[in-house]
């Protein structure tokens, strides 16, 4: 089967209504391919977990490969990239997420498994306040030593005023659709998205002609807290999309933050709530984040180590071993790099933790001592 026809039946399963990124990984799961799924008898399907009579009925009767083909047609001819959640170079933080997407479609240059990636969002209604704080935090990443991606929604507001610091000051920044690639929207924004692609770039799981819709701007949420290590959420009201964002980052176990505001600003209330109720910690400057992060440690990453000083490492030790030797890893990077199951790995993590040989970090990394 030639590459174009695989990727067609990928975008197909997404495209067929009512079946989420849960339940697409379950027929897979069972079945064994995506192409197996729209081949598969319909009784059979209803006996997947999760599946059930409605969900199977609509795999079997819906007539979405033209339509999907039609969209591979599209992808091609405008040198986008697709991310299936099965293909190794689909974003790691994201693919921890349970509700993530099973395909992403990405324009641009940006690496999205950068070791650093914060999102940062708010208000429509941003403030000359909001503003100027958004500018200060994206100058001081520009001056850090370290690589750092951005990731916004392009909305009015803080959103954009992010991803136009991010060009004033050459920070890599990525927009996430709540639509297709075909489009940009608001249209205001189509300039900066352009040159967001240099070092940037554009994301979404959404196929080319889908409709702007309300519901999907809350969909989207969900990648641009997956997407990175940590939301920060400069100004908001008391309800608005940025808290739904700061809600999905913390059920992913991502970390929040928040810029207070006056107690009697109503684009800071949403800020100050979630300070309040613990769901954000407060900042003030860079520094905070770096902190809370752990990314203010001064050491160089990469560290003279000597086995001889601790116990006998068993070969599977030594291997993690030799990776962080690299410099700090994610939990999913160690897993594909060693070619170890997930359950080894995090067994042989918390085994080195317990020796005082590594160390664990926020969002799910580790470091040699």
């Amino acid at each position: 089967m030639e590459i174009s026809d695989q990727l067609a039946y990928k975008i197909a399963l997404s495209l067929i209504p009512g079946i989420g990124g849960v339940t697409a990984r379950n027929l897979i799961a069972y079945v064994g391919s995506v192409e197996g799924i729209f081949q598969e008898k319909e009784k059979t399907l209803m006996k997947i977990p999760g599946v059930g009579e409605v969900n199977a009925h609509r795999v079997v009767r819906q007539n979405v490969l033209e339509r999907a083909r039609r969209e591979v047609g599209f992808i091609q001819r405008n040198q986008i990239k697709t991310y299936f959640y099965l293909d190794e170079d689909y974003p790691v933080r994201l693919k921890n997420c349970s509700d993530a997407p099973i395909i992403l479609y990405f324009r641009g240059n940006a690496n999205l498994n950068e070791r650093r990636i914060i999102s940062v969002v708010g208000t429509r209604n941003a403030t000359n306040y909001g503003k100027e704080i958004c500018d200060e935090l994206i100058r001081n990443f520009s001056e850090c030593s370290y690589q750092i991606l951005v990731i916004s929604g392009l909305a009015y507001g803080i959103d954009v005023a992010a991803h136009k610091a991010c060009l004033k000051y050459d920070v890599p920044t990525v927009g996430v659709f709540a639509h297709g690639l075909d489009k940009i929207y608001p249209a205001l924004h189509a300039p900066i998205a352009v040159k967001m692609l240099d070092k940037g770039g554009l994301i979404t799981d959404f196929p080319s002609e889908t409709i702007i819709d309300r519901q999907n701007f809350l969909r989207r949420n969900r990648i641009i807290a997956g997407l990175s290590d940590a939301t920060v959420i400069v100004e908001s009201a008391e309800k608005g999309g940025a808290l739904v964002t700061a809600d999905i980052a913390n059920s992913y176990n991502r970390d929040v933050f928040a810029f207070p505001g006056r107690c009697n600003d109503p684009y800071s209330r949403g800020c100050n709530k979630l300070i309040k109720f613990n769901e954000a910690v407060l900042i003030e400057t860079l520094s905070d984040i770096e902190k809370a992060m752990n990314w203010d440690v001064k050491t160089p990453l990469v560290k003279t180590f000597q086995p001889s000083l601790f116990d006998k490492l068993t070969p599977d030790e030594e291997k993690l071993i030799d990776l962080l030797k690299g410099g700090d890893r994610f939990v999913d990077e160690i897993t594909i790099e060693t070619q170890l199951p997930m359950s080894r790995v995090s067994s042989l993590l918390l085994e080195l933790e317990f020796k005082g040989m590594v160390t664990s970090l926020p969002g799910k990394m580790y470091r040699l001592r």
